[in-house]
């Protein structure tokens, strides 16, 4: 049972624990819980698969919907979206430093950093696309250096996820040459942007265009449904922000479509 593996295993980690540094020891308790329980037979499988798909659930909205959300917040209160990171970031370390929501808290922190980028960007730098990856890769260093130490994987695996997706994204409108209509509809009001979209809409039904979006979409499709096969939360999280840039993109395009 559950409750046998927890008594196995504070009894195992007593002698350890006072030897550490008291945030050290919560940090500890926290990973080897979590890892514990993972690994225990007396977890249904059943209830390890579900977290998984709930994982990549929650992933895919967390690529998807904040577009929808934080847009129009940056654009009318670019230092209020810049707060609301702060936000996250506290409340991933209050749902982390419980064994029941850390998978939860962990995912959050790696959103912290999407999110983070997406204030400073679209904020304050979105007449220039050229700095609109530097910009989203702003956690990557701290991203590649938690992942060296083993920690925080499923929020770091969904960060990696998402900036691969839009890296992918913006690599196409630099092929397409997309970039002139991008600096464009920031700099005009929107009631003058139909004309603009109409514009970027005819470059991208060309067969250039056409041949790289299919190209692009494939690449996101194979590279979003291999760590599928992996069955880890983590992987999972890296898949479905990966995968959802596709819906996001899908989106914008219809919408184009429509102007």
């Amino acid at each position: 049972m559950i409750n046998n593996t927890l008594v196995s295993y504070a009894a195992s980690t007593t002698s350890n624990i006072t030897e550490l540094h008291p945030s050290e020891i919560e940090q500890k308790n926290i990973q080897e819980l979590e890892s514990t329980l993972h690994a225990s037979p007396s977890l249904p499988i059943v209830v390890v698969t579900r977290q998984t798909w709930l994982v990549f659930a929650a992933a895919v909205f967390l690529v998807s919907v904040p577009v929808f959300i934080e847009a129009p917040l940056v654009r009318s209160l670019p230092s209020l979206s810049l707060a609301i990171t702060g936000f996250w970031v506290w409340l991933s370390f209050q749902l982390m430093s419980r064994s029941a929501t850390y998978v939860w808290g962990d995912l959050l922190l790696g959103f912290s950093w999407s999110w983070l980028a997406g204030a400073i960007y679209w904020g304050w730098l979105r007449w220039e696309p050229a700095w609109h990856l530097p910009v989203e890769s702003i956690g990557l260093p701290f991203a590649c250096w938690c992942l060296a130490r083993n920690w925080g994987k499923v929020g770091n695996w969904f960060y990696l996820g998402s900036l691969l997706g839009t890296v992918l994204t913006d690599v196409y409108f630099y092929l397409v040459d997309l970039m002139p209509y991008w600096r464009q509809i920031m700099q005009v009001e929107p009631d003058s942007v139909s004309p603009i979209l109409q514009a970027a809409v005819r470059q991208v039904q060309t067969p250039w265009g056409q041949s790289w979006a299919v190209f692009l979409a494939l690449a996101l499709l194979t590279i979003g449904m291999i760590p599928l096969s992996k069955k880890q939360k983590h992987w999972y999280a890296f898949a479905g922000a990966v995968l959802s840039t596709i819906l996001v993109d899908s989106l914008f395009l219809f919408a184009a479509l429509a102007a």
